[in-house]
């Protein structure tokens, strides 16, 4: 099974635009699952619903509990589990914990970011049977500022040079976040596994967004980011009905009450 879905991934490289989502939890996996391709365990959760300034304080046992909740809700989807700050140090402890996320979790892929660096250690993983996906460009885990990358000849240079390095590591794909446009395309031209961009312009094979950001949950709002919704007032209007009610005491009413 967990084959058959990475293999479908594949065939959409140059073809099919392929349908990204974070989900954090049950009940917005089971609604992800309708429509993406891919669902990633992000430890961007660690901002979203924990109020932490980076993911770098994200455990990899608060991300096993949120992943086995959002891998049990899904069906059809891909579920990548995005691993950790420092559980990818070398190939050894890199294969010691995805194994285990991938046996408590049953999680179809994990997720590392870096180029060069980890290009052994993807290959290693890919070896040993656990598909990755790789992330490329501006890696949340230890970059300093939130700004576009690829802007200079040397950084376009070293970033086409890490993405064409995990594709030949055996990644099936690789996230792209935050680069120019034109890198985007350019990367997307020259790796033959599908690209999946974030802030990364419609020359990816793909998308991805964090699902709280989409739908107005969160205050993030940087460029690349379209709003659908803003459920947050939606949510804030639901409990200012409730707390009227029940101060009006028209709540509970009689249909809410046991005879």
């Amino acid at each position: 099974m967990q084959k058959t879905k990475i293999n479908k991934i594949l065939k959409k490289k140059n073809r099919s635009p392929i349908v990204c989502l974070t989900a954090y939890t049950r009940n917005i996996a089971k609604i992800t699952d309708k429509y993406c391709d891919i669902i990633l365990v992000g430890d961007s959760l660690g901002m979203v619903l924990y109020g932490m300034k980076s993911t770098r304080n994200v455990t990899i046992e608060t991300m096993i509990v949120h992943a086995k909740a959002v891998k049990e809700a899904t069906k059809k989807s891909l579920v990548v589990f995005d691993m950790p700050y420092k559980t990818y140090t070398n190939k050894f402890s890199a294969y010691k914990n995805a194994k285990k996320v991938i046996k408590l979790t049953k999680c179809d892929a994990v997720k590392l970011e870096g180029g060069k660096k980890i290009e052994k250690i993807v290959s290693f993983l890919v070896k040993k049977g656990i598909p990755v996906l790789g992330h490329v460009g501006l890696l949340p885990q230890t970059s300093k500022n939130f700004k576009a990358r690829g802007k200079s000849n040397a950084e376009r240079k070293k970033i086409l040079k890490d993405a064409i390095a995990i594709s030949n590591s055996g990644a099936f794909a690789i996230i792209i976040e935050c680069v120019v446009e034109k890198l985007a395309k350019e990367i997307t031209q020259n790796i033959m596994i599908p690209t999946i961009g974030i802030g990364a312009s419609r020359y990816c094979d793909g998308q991805i967004l964090v699902t709280e950001d989409l739908t107005g949950l969160s205050d993030f709002s940087p460029k690349f980011v379209k709003q659908y919704a803003n459920l947050n007032k939606s949510i804030e209007k639901c409990i200012k009905n409730y707390t009227k009610d029940v101060k009006m005491k028209r709540f509970p009413f009689i249909k809410n009450v046991y005879k």
